[in-house]
């Protein structure tokens, strides 16, 4: 995420109608990507528990947008306080901001940088909800989701991205979200499964994805909104960065995509169309922190890494018993650590800083500060959620019953069913047929007509 820069009054940009209306795009395609998680997740679960997934990522567009504005802006991205969080009376309920106020140092409005961060603050709770399938109750998960988002979200954007933050002013680079999003997500998964345990079945019933192509939709919409994500992360467009950051996500991603499929066509012996979409998405979680940092081809060997050790990281959930329902510990964690580690190897010291990576004769550097912010943002994460599902889950309890679990979490938190299988079938007319005539002797029955028991 490119830093706020103080400029003297002489040099202050004036507002550009182009990185504007830039940004509002790349917010909007970042804003699709909570639905296109809701899809991708969606499919992935069994069909008792498909609008449950759905909504567990469509809650966090109302309840992140309020607390954003209430006063999420203003932690995340207000003065510093010790670089650990920020505050700005001026961002509580983004009051006090005028409308050409431009973010510092930049040539858009405050407003846009707000909006465009709010997008990225929704989309990480909802990562969350993937490891949590089908035993969660909703009023459980919007009330962690607000927790969460309060004390482990925002501080943490204003480690990574906010002026003063301790992360930032180290000079660990994450430009899009490796560590703030991804490893967040992940570690914050772990923590909070590790608490409410496994799904019953786990490990004995079949759990296989019910809806494939809607899988295949919720990654390919994830593909484009991610362009928004990466490439908007730089604020701008005038330099060259953004479009450097633009090929780099699809090298990486495509990359991945190939890596994953290889692994499985070596270990299982086909190429699966759900082993096409989580590569992809472990390319896209990998190259998000480092794209601005490295060349295409650095790109490609990130993604390549990234989607080999995913491959290979989500099966260790049963090695080791923990119920990680749709893998969000093994790509997005496993993914955010591979990509921002990886900084410290292949930054050239040519794009959105001079930092260099091992490779490039910057030593070991870079590395080391890139490892701190991994684990610093890995631990306050995994901690804090494992705190706050087991408080929630001793308070108002976390699980649903075991019943209303194996009966299906959709009609239990929802009263409703993602598909009816009760109306009639394609072509009917929606008429009651007549009754076959009965038989007599001039007219008998034919013998092969059915008769009702």
């Amino acid at each position: 995420m490119a830093p706020a820069v103080t400029t003297l009054a002489a040099d202050a940009p004036a507002l550009s109608a182009a990185n504007t209306g830039f940004m509002l795009i790349c917010s909007a395609l970042v804003m699709l990507m909570t639905p296109a998680l809701a899809f991708f997740y969606g499919g992935m679960v069994r069909v008792k528990s498909t609008l449950n997934m759905l909504m567990m990522s469509f809650i966090s567009l109302g309840i992140v947008t309020v607390l954003w504005v209430l006063y999420g802006f203003s932690v995340a991205f207000g003065t510093d306080i010790g670089s650990v969080v920020g505050w700005s009376t001026d961002y509580l309920g983004l009051s006090g901001i005028g409308v050409t106020e431009l973010w510092d140092g930049y040539t858009i409005p405050v407003y846009v940088f707000a909006v465009f961060q709010l997008m990225f603050a929704v989309l990480t709770p909802a990562l969350i909800s993937g490891a949590l399938a089908d035993r969660v109750k909703f009023t459980a998960w919007a009330l962690f989701i607000t927790l969460w988002a309060t004390v482990v979200y925002f501080p943490v954007a204003h480690w990574v991205w906010g002026t003063g933050g301790w992360l930032f002013e180290m000079g660990v680079i994450d430009f899009a979200g490796g560590t703030a999003v991804h490893i967040n997500a992940g570690a914050a998964a772990l923590g909070v499964i590790l608490v409410i345990g496994k799904r019953v079945g786990f490990k004995k019933d079949p759990m296989r994805p019910h809806s494939l192509p809607l899988v295949m939709l919720g990654a390919g919409l994830l593909w484009f909104g991610w362009f928004g994500f990466n490439a908007g992360s730089w604020l701008g467009n005038d330099d060259g960065v953004g479009a450097v950051m633009f090929v780099n996500t699809q090298v990486a991603t495509g990359a991945a995509m190939l890596a994953w499929l290889a692994y499985e066509k070596l270990r299982h012996g086909a190429f699966t169309t759900l082993g096409a979409a989580s590569g992809a998405v472990a390319g896209l979680v990998a190259i998000t922190p480092a794209g601005g940092s490295c060349s295409p081809l650095g790109a490609l060997a990130i993604g390549a890494i990234a989607g080999l050790v995913c491959a290979l990281a989500v099966g260790l959930k049963y090695r080791f018993g923990y119920d990680d329902s749709l893998d969000v510990v093994g790509v997005h964690l496993v993914g955010g650590v591979i990509g921002s580690l990886l900084v410290g190897l292949f930054a050239t010291g040519g794009v959105q800083s001079d930092a260099k990576g091992l490779l490039y004769g910057g030593g070991l550097e870079q590395l080391g500060k890139q490892a701190v912010g991994v684990g610093a943002v890995l631990a306050y994460s995994l901690v804090v959620s494992a705190v706050l599902a087991l408080i929630i889950d001793r308070t108002m309890g976390m699980r649903v019953d075991e019943d209303d679990e194996v009966s299906g979490i959709d009609q239990v938190e929802h009263a409703e069913t993602a598909y009816d299988f009760s109306g009639a079938g394609g072509g009917a007319s929606g008429r009651t047929p007549a009754a076959p005539a009965p038989a007599t002797a001039e007219n008998p029955r034919p013998k092969n007509q059915k008769v009702d028991a």
